[in-house]
């Protein structure tokens, strides 16, 4: 069977629950779970497959499969399975997290199941992956897992009561592409530039490996010598950023398996000039592709929209998140605004308790049905002239405020199309601006940098996305 059907895992409820494996060609399989059982037969290829009905949250359970052996799997839960995808961001340990030292005495939850799945990148689609062993939350199974999925996990276990399986699927310093079909990647002329990007690293490869030959030797002379190790800029290795690659390694394997919905914290490696202005489109892709591959339906895909951090001058990470900002539009999506808590001079903010309450809210709002619960912060829904000003009017703008600061971060530009700061002032639930050397102000935008200042949040204490009126 594969790594992902194990001892302790959850399953999900409500959906039917898929069994499958590998076996003799013609042999017979029978799976028995929760006082039911199917029977198949294995094909030529000695694969098979089974389902069984759903059911409702509850366990522990035991799963029988029988063919010409026995394999049996033990305390199996069913209720709510989350894939937790990305790069460093997800994947940056709990360990690590700025409350660490407060919660991970904590992490003994035993509704809660974790696992990781093992970095791979692979040329086609893999039927399975090697994955750590499911595990209930401990302090020691949690302090390797993903901060914030783990954060996230906790919030939707205390308030739906229900087991919650998280799989930890990410590799730092991973772009979206990666974790894209190749299939669907091709589809759409409009992401040529993907490609056009992957050209660019393999003709640098062979300077590449020749410069991390020269950087290992002077480590080794400097460790030789007592000296501090060098420290040097990093750069992806060739595959785990390749087109499809692990998608074809650590996603494919896993869509046969149920799931509630997907958390994403993904969009510092597209940032570089030539990756970011495909961006909008890709992450669609993404998300459509997933959901097409796992043929669940529009299962809830909640994301982290990249925080604060001052980056370099080959990296834009406004376009990034406006391109998040706007695939906002597709159904059954979440997102969770982070530029008031980011580091502006590390990548990696330690603050992941927030970032995973904030997941947790669109969850609750999306996928659990909290209609009344306010989940958002104020978003950007168009610009209206008025005279000499421009009034921006926002959802989720009840209780508008300034909060931490005055007003800050907000242009204005012309026909020219050349954004100046602006006046900004707040009416109701709306913000108008104004410039005087702006006369007729047609375009206005905010946060517009790599690491804005921005102070402005809605009366649940959740800050605004930056935005652009631009299209």
């Amino acid at each position: 069977m594969p790594h992902v059907l194990a001892s302790h895992m959850v399953v999900q409820r409500d959906l039917p629950v898929h069994f499958w494996g590998w076996a003799t060609a013609g042999e017979e399989v029978t799976a028995s779970f929760r006082g039911q059982s199917r029977t198949t037969v294995t094909n030529e290829l000695g694969q098979w497959s089974v389902y069984l009905p759903p059911g409702s949250a509850g366990g522990p359970f035991e799963v029988a499969i029988k063919g010409s052996n026995t394999i049996t799997l033990s305390d199996v839960l069913v209720g709510d399975v989350w894939i937790a995808g990305g790069q460093s961001n997800m994947e940056f340990e709990l360990r690590n997290a700025s409350t660490a030292a407060a919660d991970l005495p904590k992490a003994g939850i035993p509704n809660i199941r974790l696992t990781v799945v093992r970095k791979v990148y692979t040329d086609f689609a893999q039927t399975d992956v090697e994955m750590t062993p499911w595990t209930a939350s401990t302090p020691d199974s949690a302090k390797g897992f993903s901060a914030v999925a783990w954060y996230f996990a906790r919030e939707i276990e205390e308030r739906e009561h229900v087991p919650i399986g998280v799989i930890d699927d990410t590799w730092g310093g991973t772009v979206a592409e990666a974790w894209t079909s190749l299939t669907a990647l091709g589809e759409d002329p409009g992401l040529a530039p993907v490609f056009t990007a992957r050209g660019h690293m393999t003709d640098r490869e062979a300077w590449a490996v020749l410069e991390d030959k020269v950087r290992t030797k002077k480590i080794e002379e400097a460790r030789a010598q007592g000296l501090p190790e060098p420290q040097f800029p990093w750069h992806p290795i060739l595959n785990m950023d390749g087109p499809g690659l692990l998608w074809n390694g650590m996603i494919a394997p896993l869509t046969p398996f149920p799931i509630r919905g997907v958390i994403w914290y993904q969009g510092e490696s597209n940032s570089a000039l030539e990756r970011a202005p495909t961006y909008e489109r890709l992450f669609r892709t993404l998300i459509e592709d997933w959901r097409r591959q796992w043929g669940i339906g529009d299962f809830p895909f909640l994301y982290v929209q990249i925080a604060n951090f001052k980056s370099g001058p080959h990296e834009v990470w406004a376009p990034i998140r406006e391109a998040q900002r706007r695939d906002l539009n597709l159904r059954n999506t979440g997102m969770a605004v982070t530029i008031d808590i980011g580091n502006p001079d590390n990548v990696h903010p330690t603050g992941k308790l927030t970032v995973g309450q904030r997941l947790a809210l669109a969850a609750r709002a999306v996928s659990y049905g909290e209609a009344a619960l306010e989940y958002s912060g104020p978003a950007f829904r168009q610009v209206t002239m008025e005279g000499g000003s421009l009034r921006v009017w926002f959802d989720h703008a009840a209780g508008l405020e300034a909060k931490g600061g005055p007003l800050t971060d907000f242009e204005v530009a012309g026909t020219d199309g050349k954004f100046v700061p602006a006046q900004a002032k707040i009416d109701g639930e709306t913000v108008v601006l104004s410039s005087d050397s702006v006369a007729i102000p047609v375009a206005a935008r905010y946060g517009w940098s790599n690491s804005p200042e921005c102070h402005l949040y809605n009366g649940a204490g959740l800050p605004a996305s930056p935005f652009t009126s631009v299209k």
